[in-house]
């Protein structure tokens, strides 16, 4: 219901001008004029926070990635390795501009929820786009981010004009809660009766 509301809502993308669309292209060479296709070595290693100073200087000092993994495995961390050939626009956007800067052979670390991923460039080749082959992908990827942020500020606005209304057996749900009232006093306190006061009277002086 939620998408159809959006697509009602928000219509058609409009199609990005040429000048956009060319600003987007010059602005990441790392994925159109520069763009690679990337051999990477993969270490996923899980540990807490205190240790990964050191797991990070033991990177640095070792000479190999094998002699690195002897030595995790010495240390008793968990490690996952894996390796693949990926191409610049299947890479997270926020790794691909250091990751196409650097040469072949030297490794980034990255910080996950579980430890520290180590990714390793073992081999990468130059193949470029050229603007004309690369325009269809950028006018989708323009069209989705302008339909995100319409998006979101369509349902920052529904959020900021909703009220919510309890019915029927919650109709009293959403009301504040207030305290009992406190029992109105008589106009005057009744004495107590003169045999009662007595009695009290005798009573403290027994236990002197």
């Amino acid at each position: 219901m939620a998408e159809i509301y959006m697509t009602r809502k928000l219509g058609t993308p409009t199609e990005p001008t040429d000048a956009e669309v060319s600003d987007y292209f010059n602005k990441h060479p790392e994925l159109f004029t520069k763009r690679k296709i990337y051999r990477l070595q993969e270490l996923s290693i899980k540990a807490p926070k205190e240790k990964q100073e050191a797991i990070r200087k033991q990177l640095t000092d070792s000479k190999t990635l094998s002699d690195f993994v002897a030595w995790l495995k010495d240390e008793k961390y968990p490690v996952q390795a894996s390796q693949g050939v990926k191409p610049a626009e299947q890479l997270p956007q926020a790794l691909l501009p250091k990751l196409a800067e650097m040469p072949d052979g030297q490794a980034m670390v990255v910080n996950t929820p579980e430890g520290l991923l180590v990714i390793l460039l073992a081999d990468s080749q130059v193949q470029p786009v050229t603007l004309e082959q690369a325009k269809p992908a950028i006018v989708r990827l323009l069209q989705n981010e302008a339909r995100q942020k319409a998006a979101k500020a369509e349902l920052d606005k529904v959020k900021a004009e909703a009220k919510i209304e309890y019915v029927g057996e919650f109709a009293d749900a959403g009301k504040p809660e207030t305290a009992p009232a406190a029992p109105a006093e008589s106009a005057a306190t009744p004495t107590a009766p003169a045999a009662d006061a007595d009695a009290i009277s005798k009573g403290v002086s027994g236990l002197k």
